[in-house]
């Protein structure tokens, strides 16, 4: 690697966790944490070295933190990097319970020439969106409050699939290092968005340089059932939906027309489900983000 430069990311699983204590299994959410924080590094186009976990707890059940570094191991296997260390913190006073909470780390490099920047990025390239497997790990606030409101239990069989709905909550977040690094090594990748809090509405923008925006087809690529239950349920509008849910799109990638085809194909190669859903366009209205055929898209 020429010239490199170090780029760091830190995140957390928020109240995801709260899910994992109710059932007791927190395999998932080490695997959360990790793809967390490896996620956002590969959008700069930066290959993960090492990750370091931080979990702090009332009182350290050591059945638990063994389950949770298991799933943090396996989420550094996927993302191909170390776990080098961590810290377990005891804090009765601030912890109640069985409550616990987790914070990531990691350090990626990237040649100063690869660096992705979305600078490169110009008025008609296309978008290509990388499914999700699931909500991910944002959200989970207003999962929760729907789930209690309609007086549901974790432990029963999900109201949209033949799963209990826990597990299905519980379902990690996608680590999508192999593939992107894979495309990015093609030269052809212009821009890469992970899509997290503030979901495609505020995540897109962020790799567009000024006066740009995205065109996005709503009917492009499948609505999970999940998606479409929170929406109905809680009463959520689609605008809302895009600003707070990944709405099955995990990861955003940016490319050349010419080359769109190419990229589709590496990503498929690494395991991915890729569909091409818009277009780079002058910016209308300060609408950086504006998404077509939305209702057709989330009908049942």
């Amino acid at each position: 690697m020429k010239d490199p430069i170090l780029v760091a990311a830190t995140d957390g699983v928020g109240t995801k966790l709260k899910i994992a204590a109710s059932l007791d299994d927190h395999y998932n959410v080490g695997i959360d944490l990790v793809a967390m924080c490896v996620n956002d590094l590969i959008v700069q186009g930066a290959e993960p070295l090492f990750f370091l976990d931080y979990l702090a707890t009332a009182k350290l059940i050591s059945n638990r933190a063994e389950e949770i570094i298991s799933g943090i191991a396996e989420g550094c296997r996927q993302a191909r990097c170390a776990l080098i260390g961590g810290e377990t913190a005891e804090m009765p006073g601030l912890y109640q319970g069985d409550d616990y909470d987790l914070a990531g780390f990691s350090v990626g490099a990237v040649s100063r020439q690869n660096i992705l920047t979305g600078q490169t990025i110009t008025e008609n390239n296309k978008v290509l969106g990388l499914l999700s497997s699931g909500i991910h790990s944002n959200g989970f606030s207003l999962v929760r409050k729907i789930v209690d409101d309609k007086g549901l239990n974790y432990d029963h069989q999900s109201p949209f699939s033949d799963k209990p709905l826990g597990s299905t909550l519980l379902t990690p977040t996608r680590i999508y290092v192999k593939s992107c690094l894979a495309a990015h090594e093609s030269g052809y990748l212009r821009g890469l968005a992970h899509i997290t809090g503030g979901g495609l509405i505020e995540n897109i923008p962020r790799i567009l340089p000024t006066g740009l925006g995205v065109h996005l087809e709503g009917g492009s690529w499948p609505i999970d059932d999940i998606f479409k239950w929170l929406s109905a349920e809680g009463n959520i509008s689609k605008q809302e939906m895009a600003r707070t849910f990944n709405c099955g799109i995990g990861m955003i990638a940016i490319v050349d027309p010419k080359h769109s085809n190419f990229v589709k194909e590496i990503f498929r190669q690494n395991g991915e489900i890729v569909y091409e859903i818009g277009t780079v366009k002058k910016l209308e209205q300060q609408t950086e983000v504006q998404i077509n055929n939305w209702e057709e898209a989330w009908q049942n």
